[in-house]
Order: structure tokens, then sequence, then C-alpha cells
């Protein structure tokens, strides 16, 4: 711990990396947890292109409960103590920036100002990022596509937005400590990025 205070007074660029388990505290269910369920249906297998071609009032349905679940809930201790953190070190001239898997807008409900959401955003939009219009067919308003509309979130076995990578490279290639928060490391495709991280002590 003493190793740790020393790095993170010295820090002047700190990357915090967070998962679902942050916001399992909030009440939010989680895709790999007990909540990893919805009606018969694991909520891996719903969040995938093959799903939404399949079915894709069912995949719908699914979302509109998780905006639901979601707009229910509000940040917790972590959430306000990662936006608190930001806040404080920005007055001495040191910046913050919180990089998150999730998709519940806790974190910038909580106040979190310098934000990279890597797997979109499903409470403020309903259709799919630019980069992936080309996806699906029929029903987009968007000029020259006509596909049908999906919910803006990056689903398994897809690509992230490649503006959002960059972001988030450049911010790790920057920062002078990493902070991991949750499971967040663990899933692909943040993992890739643990050479960036700073090692402040031995694991265990």
């Amino acid at each position: 711990m003493a190793d740790f205070r020393e790095v993170f007074a010295k820090a002047k660029h700190i990357a915090i990396i967070t998962g679902a388990g942050v916001s399992a505290e909030s009440g939010v269910p989680t895709f790999r947890g007990a909540g990893g369920f919805w009606r018969k249906w694991q909520a891996q297998e719903l969040a995938t292109p093959g799903a939404f071609a399949r079915n894709p009032s069912r995949v719908w349905e699914f979302y509109h409960y998780r905006r639901e679940v979601m707009l229910s809930k509000h940040p917790n201790p972590a959430h306000i103590a990662i936006a608190e953190c930001e806040k404080r070190l920005s007055k001495q001239g040191r910046s913050v920036v919180v990089i998150t898997q999730n998709i519940d807008e806790l974190h910038r409900k909580a106040g979190t100002k310098h934000l990279l959401e890597i797997h979109g955003l499903q409470i403020l939009k309903q259709q799919m990022p630019r980069f992936q219009l080309k996806t699906f067919l029929s029903m987009c308003e968007e000029d020259g596509c006509n596909g049908l509309l999906r919910p803006h979130v990056v689903w398994f076995g897809e690509a992230l937005d490649p503006d959002v990578l960059t972001a988030v490279e450049k911010e790790l290639d920057i920062c002078d400590l990493c902070l991991v928060v949750s499971g967040a490391f663990i899933t692909c495709p943040l993992n890739r990025q643990g050479s960036h991280a700073k090692e402040v002590a031995p694991p265990g």
C-alpha cells in the first residue's frame, strides 16, 4: 500500500479502467454473473449480431428491459469516489481518464467528465454506430443505408469503434498509472492493453 501511495502521489496522468463489477454494486445485472439470464436466455446469447438477425424483436425487448433497469439505478460509492478523484486531481493540474466497458452511464451520472465508453451507449442511442451502419438491411433513415435499427452497443463478436480504441490507446500510452477496478482486465479487448499498465507491486 505504501508503494501504491508513492506512485499515486507522483502520477500526473492516471487511467482508471472499470468493468461490470463496479455497477453491480448499484444493482445493474451483469452478463456473466447471477443476473446473466433474461427469461430463459442467457444475456450473452442475445447480445450478438446473429441473435439480432434471427429475432430482432426479442433482442430489442431484452435491451428495452436493460434500459429500464439501468434508468432506475444510481451511482454507488465507487462511481462517486472515481469522479471525486478526477475533480480533486484536476485542481492540482493532474488528469484522470475513466475507460469503461459499462453502458449504464453511472460514471457520467456520478460526475466523471473525462470518460471513454468502449461498448457504446444503450440509453442515449437506439441506432448503430456510423461505422457499423452497413451491418444490417432495412428501415434505417441514414442516407444510403436503409438498414434495420439496432441498439447502439458493441456486441460479442463485433469490433470496437476504431476511433474509441485509438483514444483509449492514446490515454494508455501517456498515463503513468493505470488502475483496474473490478473484472475489467479479464475481458477482451482491454486485456490486450496490459503492456501499458505500470506494475506497482507484485500480485498476491
